[in-house]
């Protein structure tokens, strides 16, 4: 069986195939765990008369107390309401004590699972080679779904305790209360879980015509001239228009869940606070007193619709999170691809290409062109050469192996990698895998143990670093901005930039209400007085006007909104030169010409759309949990 097969029969592509293989386990862990559960429960009934209490103090104080002409009664009752507050303090506390009798035996129970898995491959009858994963399992993916399960557990709990009290506040208050908050918040909460499959669903085809456009835009801007030739232009067109029409569809489809999700939060968040008030006269009218409707907005206030947003909040993202750990810690294990014939011993290595008989190199894809040629680059910045064009990769590994110590496991191993000039080319993988490693190593300021980084035809080892400046420009996480004038921090990697230069870098990046803000470009800049996304578009202008071919951006735009980022790396893109990000959401990755997933195990290299054919990670860091049906490599 190919990985492909074995990954595609692992479930279907929402997520439910998921969802089965990780139920029963779930189910055995917490029948172990009754008495923890219990007195869980225990705590949590203490949250619930918590609840009650404040509500209930708040109504009584008016009633029996303010309006009745008897303030010392009303004082009484605020105070117990004062305690119920304060008694939370301790409930919290002996509910967290509980909990770690769930999370830390979760976590245990993990990391025997990924040691198990890791040994039974190395041992005779197992998979062989040397699970590079093991290390992302034990570290990341367990501190990930023990997090997101004590978050939910956090969660569950404290709605289901809190809406009791709460309720049963209003039921003590007067009946028709709940007539009056009960329907809008059982509607918003239906309508939201209603709309968790098919916004998956949604997204996932938002994803898939997003692709296929910008693959037909790239196949037609490669093949431009053979279009004109052959007449042909037209139904290419034709199709373009097609495919714009589908995404612009599809975006619609997701903007309207989107929508409902929005109103299923309005529902639930604001529609029972506006039902009350409006339904005061009616309820006025049959006897609800005015401190029961000061209690009512006080349990809805401070107790019930908290809860709920941060249930939705819980379910929409950790959920998520923890199911697709879970699957990946527990779920069976893919089987590994074959070693084609000719090839030597089983070891698993970072290959970012399917391996053929002889070493395995990550080059473009060019279809039916030689696979040393350049691709066609996205962004209006073609690749130089063609099939007959001997043309110098703007980066090149070969068999590159980094270990931090003489005796640590190789951080990547044997790594081939080959990007051509004009390519974008983005990096994901979970945390620790290697990214920034490669960044580094690209960049020269990381020798490897083994093997050969190449830039621009030449090796990167004992170059003369005001060479490698001219070379390349690395983009950290934390960008750095000195003191000085707008105008010095943008220039500074290319003191001869006009003022013509940098107005187009400040409006190619969308740096223009900054620095209108500070001044202009001759106002002085205090970095402390920036905040780090701002400081990262200074960072990515400076590169923008750098004269250097190669731009290597390390997750640079991750404190920029997703519009920011996409104009950044838009901008970047149609720069000349050569582009490497460490993708730090998924939209980066899908305007990429090609992307690298480093998984652990192996490399995988291609478009988007063959990464999620080849990648279990990558289908999951996407939401394709499992990749639809099986398809042959």
């Amino acid at each position: 069986m190919t990985r492909g097969a074995g990954v595609g029969a692992r479930g279907a592509g929402d997520g439910s195939g998921a969802l089965r293989r990780v139920a029963p386990p779930a189910r055995r862990f917490l029948a172990r765990r009754t008495g923890v559960l219990a007195r869980l429960a225990l705590w949590s009934l203490a949250e619930t008369g918590q609840a009650f209490l404040v509500g209930y103090g708040v109504a009584r104080a008016v009633d029996q107390g303010f309006l009745a002409g008897d303030a010392p009664r009303g004082l009484l009752w605020l105070a117990i309401a004062l305690v119920a507050v304060l008694f939370g303090a301790p409930v919290i506390r002996g509910v967290f004590a509980q909990l770690a009798g769930l999370t830390e035996p979760l976590r245990d129970g993990l990391v025997r699972r990924a040691v198990d898995r890791s040994f039974a491959r190395a041992l005779p009858g197992g998979a062989g080679g040397t699970d590079r994963a093991a290390v992302s399992r034990l570290t990341n993916q367990v501190e990930i779904a023990r997090d997101s399960f004590a978050g939910l557990v956090l969660t569950l709990r404290s709605f289901v305790f809190t809406a009791a009290g709460a309720l049963l506040g209003l039921l003590s208050l007067h009946p028709a209360l709940l007539v009056v908050v009960l329907p809008p918040l059982t509607a918003g909460l239906a309508l939201f879980l209603a709309t968790l499959r098919p916004m998956a669903a949604a997204q996932r085809r938002a994803l898939a015509a997003d692709e296929a456009l910008g693959d037909h835009a790239a196949r037609s801007r490669a093949a431009l001239r053979d279009l004109t030739a052959h007449g042909t232009a037209p139904g290419a067109a034709r199709r373009g228009a097609e495919l714009v029409d589908g995404a612009a569809a599809a975006a619609r489809v997701l903007a309207g869940w989107a929508a409902v999700r929005t109103a299923a939060l309005g529902v639930a968040g604001q529609l029972p606070v506006l039902a009350l008030l409006l339904a005061v006269p009616w309820l006025r009218g049959r006897g609800v007193t005015a401190g029961a409707l000061l209690g009512a907005f006080t349990y809805l206030v401070q107790s019930l619709l908290p809860a709920l947003h941060t249930l939705m909040t819980a379910l929409g993202a950790a959920g998520a999170r923890l199911l697709v750990v879970l699957d990946r810690i527990i779920g069976p294990e893919p089987e590994p691809e074959p070693e084609p014939a000719g090839a030597g011993a089983p070891t698993v290595r970072h290959h970012a290409w399917p391996r053929p008989a002889h070493p395995a190199a990550c080059r473009p894809a060019t279809g039916p062109m030689d696979a040393g040629a350049p691709p066609p680059a996205r962004g209006g910045r073609p690749a130089r050469g063609g099939p007959t064009a001997a043309v110098e990769p703007a980066v090149e590994l070969r068999s590159v192996t980094l270990s931090y110590g003489a005796r640590a496991e190789p951080v990547l191993d044997s790594l081939d990698l080959r990007v051509a000039p004009g390519e974008h080319l983005a990096v994901v993988g979970p945390s620790g895998i290697g990214k920034s490693t490669l960044t580094r190593l690209v960049a020269g300021t990381l020798a490897p143990s083994g093997g050969e980084v190449r830039v621009a035809g030449r090796e990167v080892a004992g170059r003369d670093p005001a060479e490698l400046a001219a070379l390349r420009v690395l983009v950290p996480q934390e960008a750095y901005v000195f003191s000085g004038t707008v105008g010095d921090n943008l220039a500074y990697l290319r003191p001869d930039a006009d003022r013509a230069d940098l107005a187009a870098a400040v409006g190619a990046l969308g740096l223009r209400p900054l620095v209108e803000r500070l001044g202009g470009l001759d106002a002085p800049v205090r970095p402390a007085g920036l905040s780090p996304g701002e400081r990262q578009l200074v960072a990515l202008a400076r590169a923008h006007l750098s004269p250097a071919p190669l731009l290597l951006l390390d997750e640079a735009t991750c404190h920029l909104d997703p519009a920011s980022e996409a104009r950044a790396e838009e901008a970047l893109a149609r720069r000349p030169g050569t582009l490497l990000v460490v993708a730090h959401r998924l939209s980066s990755a899908v305007r990429a010409d090609r992307v690298l997933v480093l998984d652990g195990t192996e490399a995988v290299c291609g478009t988007h759309e063959e990464a999620l054919e080849r990648s279990p990670l990558y289908r999951d860091l996407t939401g394709h949990w499992n990749g639809g049906p099986a398809r042959e490599p």
